[in-house]
């Protein structure tokens, strides 16, 4: 198997692992005496409420609200789309409605909460006080600054009508079961989605805080509204959470046919954080030291790794963290031999482009530099997409239908 043959391998065993059929076997609920009703967000939530409904076997009702393109064809649940990372106004009327459906469920009831990556932007309801307007701005700020995934989603808590465990205090007393696929580092149920059906106790001074650490500037009416905006976070009795898809299954997949393949897997952590071009540099060097000395493994190795990082706009160029980790990573390793890698958002969208990633193998700076590019150029105007574009080495999936964020696998033969 050539390179990108055995990258492309890895990334796909790692994305089959990460897809919610198959996943709810074993964690169903008792059938209730009145209505099953199912109700989520993500960009994986279209399907997992198609396995859902293979699963079930039983008659139930519900809405669902997905990113743009990222639908399914499912025969009782509605399933909207809206758009992401900023928030629109159909994922604002689907919130809507998806509070009222909470709202009303009885005691016979039960609600089935769907959760995935992206609830957050799809799953929008301003506090009372704000506008669809106010949070498409705070989201904007939000992606510019360069914040972790898990500072943004301590933000749109705050300033929500839906989520920190609002939509369970809807629900209540109806009995209540929420699954996820986690797309956050250290898979925290209420980080997911901005955790809609996790009760968390508000901070309004520790999420101020945040905001002036990472520069995000807000006006005294989303001051007043964030401070005012107070939960409890008391924990609600017949409300369970299950966990059906996470980062560390996705690795482990890939590590596994790593070894069907005889190479020697390392899985370098699921939590990976923080800019995406220092974190090339740093994978650049721990590829060098296996390349070189066999350390921390021997070739032929796979380094895997996954989490999500960041990526703090100073260009004008065209790309996502991916592509933005990978174009760092070829620029450290500087060609060196039978190194070669690949870094693909797991829900086949890498940023707002129509790729999911890209690879690489050890002659790409040779190849760019004979069709005059300048790779360190690009990088620096965070254009990760044209740059692999032009060397026909993206990595294009449409909607993979789930999200447990990156991956990234760094081959030394």
């Amino acid at each position: 198997m050539t390179d990108r043959d055995i990258l492309i391998a890895l990334f796909e065993t790692a994305l089959a692992a990460a897809l919610p059929e198959g996943k709810f076997a074993g964690r169903l609920p008792e059938p209730p005496k009145g209505r099953t009703i199912v109700i989520g967000a993500g960009k994986a939530s279209a399907r997992m409420a198609r396995a859902f409904e293979e699963e079930w076997g039983r008659p139930c009702e519900g809405l669902i609200v997905t990113r743009y393109g990222h639908g399914c064809e499912t025969r009782h649940i509605e399933i909207v789309e809206a758009a992401h990372p900023v928030p629109d106004q159909a994922g604002l009327d689907a919130a809507r409605r998806i509070l009222e459906l909470a709202r009303s469920a009885g005691p016979d009831d039960l609600v089935v909460c769907l959760m995935s990556g992206g609830a957050s932007a799809l799953l929008t309801l301003p506090a009372e006080g704000l506008t669809l307007e106010d949070k498409q701005a705070l989201n904007r700020a939000l992606l510019k600054s360069g914040a972790p995934i898990g500072v943004m989603n301590k933000v749109r808590k705050s300033v929500s009508a839906i989520k920190g465990g609002r939509l369970a205090a809807a629900i209540a007393p109806a009995r209540a079961v929420t699954y996820l696929i986690s797309d956050v580092p250290g898979d925290d149920p209420g980080a997911i989605g901005s955790g809609p059906t996790i009760p968390e106790a508000s901070d309004p001074e520790a999420v101020l805080g945040l905001l002036k650490a990472w520069k995000v500037d807000i006006d005294p009416k989303m001051e007043a509204v964030l401070r005012a905006n107070r939960v409890a976070g008391d924990a609600i009795p017949g409300q369970d959470v299950h966990m059906i898809a996470t980062p560390l299954m996705a690795l482990e997949a890939a590590a596994a046919k790593a070894r069907a393949l005889g190479i020697a897997p390392l899985i370098l952590g699921d939590a990976i954080e923080g800019e995406a071009r220092e974190a090339g540099i740093v994978f650049a060097g721990i590829a060098t030291s296996a390349a070189r000395h066999g350390l921390p493994a021997g070739a032929p190795c796979v380094l895997l790794s996954g989490g999500e990082t960041t990526v703090t706009v100073r260009g004008k160029g065209r790309g996502g963290r991916s592509v933005e980790f990978l174009l760092s990573l070829a620029v450290a390793l500087k060609s060196i031999a039978g190194v070669s890698a690949i870094s693909c958002d797991t829900d086949g969208v890498d940023g707002t482009e129509d790729n999911a990633g890209a690879w690489f193998d050890a002659a790409i700076l040779a190849e760019a530099e004979a069709k005059g590019l300048n790779a360190e150029a690009f990088l620096a105007n965070n254009d990760g997409y044209s740059f692999f574009s032009a060397l026909d080495r993206l990595v294009t999936t449409g909607p993979t239908l789930t999200n447990v964020n990156d991956f990234r696998a760094i081959l030394v033969r």
